[in-house]
């Protein structure tokens, strides 16, 4: 269980997070929502002990972030952060086996390798084990980053944006894999998007952000109401039921 409590956090006089309250129980999928600037990249960044924390708590199955060892936290919780650039002349596989470094001290063993190679496999990368990530596509990177994360082999997940630079079809496999591992292996994954049809396709809970603070958190059938969505985002946003599944006509003219 991850347990955040009362954290905030302040940044050039300006309050990024106002005492943020959440409990997230172990297993399932977390979608954090809400507009630029609402304060999840940097929930998750004090989540994985990124960012300092300065006030509050937080504690990941008993374990205070802020005082467990790196390297006790590294195999509880794995974080990909937004892309910054991929590393010069690293390639795939060698990226995907940084994830290990937790469990590995960076000497490989058959365990490692059988799980890298189960990232591969997860994340339909198998062809692109010895190119170098600086010869890939953005959408490309950022798989293998997933992937990467993946084979770190934490039973808490933490994404940020992971869906910037996939195309459709890689976006919703992502999402599908996703849900898969949070049923099959009882992982829990936290993921920021901006996509709110693909939290309200996959996710168990919605959790949206705005000013820095929770302005709705509750099942998808809750958050995806044209009254919610409003509250959260500023205008109106139709939404249908198809395939018993609630979608925003966010494009749509007006509601009204």
């Amino acid at each position: 269980m991850i347990d955040i409590q009362s954290v905030s956090l302040d940044r050039e006089g300006q309050r990024v997070l106002d005492g943020i309250d959440l409990t997230l129980p172990k297993g399932g999928l977390t979608a954090l929502v809400g507009p630029n600037g609402a304060g999840k990249s940097t929930l998750l960044s004090l989540t994985a002990r990124l960012l300092p924390l300065k006030q509050g708590s937080v504690t990941i199955d008993g374990l205070s972030v802020a005082t467990t060892p790196g390297k006790v936290l590294a195999k509880k919780l794995a974080i990909l952060r937004q892309e910054s650039g991929p590393p010069p002349r690293v390639t795939v596989r060698e990226m995907i086996g940084f994830g290990r470094f937790p469990h590995s001290g960076g000497r490989l063993t058959a365990e490692d390798k059988a799980m890298v190679e189960e990232a591969f496999a997860r994340f339909e990368l198998e062809g692109l084990a010895n190119r170098p990530l600086d010869r890939l596509s953005g959408g490309q990177r950022q798989r293998v980053m997933v992937a990467m994360t993946y084979a770190q082999d934490t039973d808490y997940i933490l994404l940020d944006e992971p869906l910037n630079n996939l195309d459709m079809y890689h976006a919703r496999q992502l999402m599908l894999e996703l849900r898969r591992l949070a049923d099959e292996t009882g992982r829990t994954i936290v993921i920021v998007l901006h996509d709110i049809n693909h939290a309200s396709a996959s996710a168990d809970r919605i959790i949206a952000m705005k000013h820095g603070r929770i302005a709705a958190d509750g099942p998808p059938n809750q958050i995806m109401c044209t009254e919610v969505l409003e509250t959260i985002y500023g205008f109106a946003i139709e939404v249908v039921e198809t395939q018993g599944m609630r979608i925003a006509l966010q494009y749509a003219r007006s509601v009204r």
